[in-house]
């Protein structure tokens, strides 16, 4: 159940989420529920955070601060818009990190602490993973269909996180081995993403046999890749993710998709993009994947008529 900062002030710590969505949305509200004191960094004002859970609406003490003039340096900084975006939230960042501020970041891909290191003043920064079920219908409101888990590192900052996150609504799970599992979410994150938002199609797409066998060739080239990198990946976790595209609700998009229909910018170059960047780092080549980020690049808005 949520718990008021007054239940226990002296453990209260300033906790500041740049980016109201989905994911942000469920960290604020968590750590408000915690105990914390949470301010919600955004561009679009709201007079009120409201979450709806299993038909439940309630509102979470929040701030709500609209410009970097308005805030200081916090104790933890949670990072929580799409990656693309990061550089345009580089004036939040700087505000609100400190020498010892913990900075989560929470965003697709694999290059999470290259992405925000240089606007930050030298705290610790955590790469996570979050896996959750929800949506933001309005600025200031976020549907929760599922509680949600966030995987870090397993150290210190990443212990920290887990003390810090005791609401309800995500989990915290720190493992040993991260950038096998950043690897692992890449994998899907490869194939998924460019392929309903190249097709302007749903999950329905994934399961043609055309298509699978394309995904089956990304994901080698990705394994590939991966492994060359480090990551504890085999070739033979492939199946297996070609076959959980077959639970997938057929009318589920993704987050790329998503973003083509409503015309804003695509995170290929976090995803595919960090991939082939990492293939020309071991002279490997990965053809297939080269040309979806080719077509990416070049995808517009589904409206636009323009040549």
């Amino acid at each position: 159940m949520p718990r008021t900062s007054d239940s226990d002030p002296e453990h209260a710590a300033s906790v500041a989420v740049v980016g109201l969505g989905a994911i942000g949305g469920m960290l604020a509200a968590d750590a408000a529920d915690a105990g914390h004191r949470v301010t919600a960094c955004v561009r679009t004002p709201f007079d009120k955070f409201v979450l709806d859970q299993d038909g439940t609406r309630r509102i979470v003490p929040v701030t709500v601060a609209t410009d970097p003039d308005q805030v200081e340096p916090v104790d933890w900084l949670v990072v929580a818009t799409k990656a693309q975006d990061t550089a345009a939230s580089a004036p939040w960042l700087r505000a609100l990190a400190g020498p010892d501020t913990v900075t989560v970041v929470a965003q697709n891909g694999i290059e999470q602490r290259s992405l925000v290191g240089s606007y930050l003043a030298g705290g610790p920064v955590l790469p996570a993973l979050a896996a959750v079920s929800a949506e933001r219908v309005a600025p200031g409101e976020v549907v929760v269909h599922r509680t949600g888990t966030l995987v870090v590192p397993d150290d210190p900052a990443g212990a920290r996180l887990a003390s810090l996150l005791t609401g309800d609504l995500v989990s915290v799970r720190p493992v040993a081995d991260f950038h096998t599992a950043a690897w692992r979410k890449l994998l899907s994150n490869v194939v998924v993403n460019p392929i309903t938002a190249l097709t302007l199609r749903r999950a329905a797409v994934l399961t043609e046999p055309d298509i699978v066998e394309l995904a089956t060739a990304l994901l080698t080239e990705a394994v590939r890749v991966g492994i060359a990198e480090g990551a504890d990946l085999s070739y033979n976790e492939i199946p297996g993710i070609i076959d959980r595209y077959r639970t997938f609700p057929p009318s589920g998009g993704s987050s790329m998709l998503y973003d083509r229909l409503a015309g804003r910018p695509l995170e290929q170059e976090h995803l595919t993009g960090a991939l082939v960047r990492a293939a020309d780092r071991h002279g490997i080549d990965a053809p297939l994947n080269r040309a979806v980020l080719s077509l990416l690049r070049a995808v517009r808005s589904p409206t636009s008529v323009s040549g």
